[in-house]
């Protein structure tokens, strides 16, 4: 009978001692275009719903906002960073430049844009990770270059995470695009979310390191 207490009370004691230490879940917001927002997919079959199981399959807390437009370049993105990245956010995933790049933005506009959003999420302490783009091949040689040397460059100066290219893994294979040769189907964004999330990860332990008081 002794026994039996004992046993009940370190298991009382365990399940106290874990919900003590659990840590609350890291709110992060994709803030992007089209790529981001699932356009042409069912709710649940985006980027945001699917990266969000895929870190709830390894018991991850975190809870993702997408803060997805279609059509939005970085500057569209910049002008609406406050309210898309509201106070209480640990970490911002950016996936902007794409629609610049498609529309032929002049890449000073577009390195600007991007980098005020990192500047002011960096002012809130916010971690970042940053998705790159690669340019069409269309747009020549000197274009891509410069246009894809945006991405590393801005990540190093704010201390940003980068992760290269954000259709890696199924960019020139059409059958894990829509019809319209541009957006993933389901199954493309399952090997975008597989690509990605080793960064992911590392950007939801960024916010879980000790900060220096």
């Amino acid at each position: 009978m002794l026994c039996a207490l004992v046993c009940c009370f370190s298991i009382i004691a365990a399940d106290g001692l874990g919900s003590a230490h659990a840590q609350p879940p890291v709110k992060i917001v994709a803030l992007g275009d089209s790529l981001t927002a699932g356009l042409g997919l069912s709710a649940a079959d985006g980027f945001v719903p699917k990266l969000q199981a895929a870190l709830a399959g390894k018991a991850i807390a975190a809870e993702i906002v997408n803060a997805g437009v279609s059509g939005d370049t970085a500057s569209a993105g910049l002008a609406r960073l406050d309210w898309s990245v509201p106070d209480g956010t640990d970490a911002v995933i950016v996936e902007l430049g794409a629609n610049d790049m498609l529309r032929g933005v002049d890449l000073q506009v577009t390195q600007s844009a991007l980098a005020r959003i990192l500047h002011r999420l960096d002012e809130r302490h916010i971690a970042v990770l940053l998705c790159g783009m690669r340019a069409a091949p269309n747009l020549g040689a000197d274009y891509g270059r410069a246009f894809e040397a945006i991405y590393p460059q801005l990540a190093a100066k704010y201390d940003a995470l980068l992760y290269p290219f954000f259709l890696d893994g199924i960019a020139g294979k059409l059958g894990f695009f829509q019809r319209d040769g541009l957006h993933p189907t389901a199954a493309g964004v399952d090997v975008i979310v597989g690509h990605i999330l080793p960064k992911v990860d590392e950007l939801i332990a960024r916010v879980r390191a000790p900060h220096p008081s």
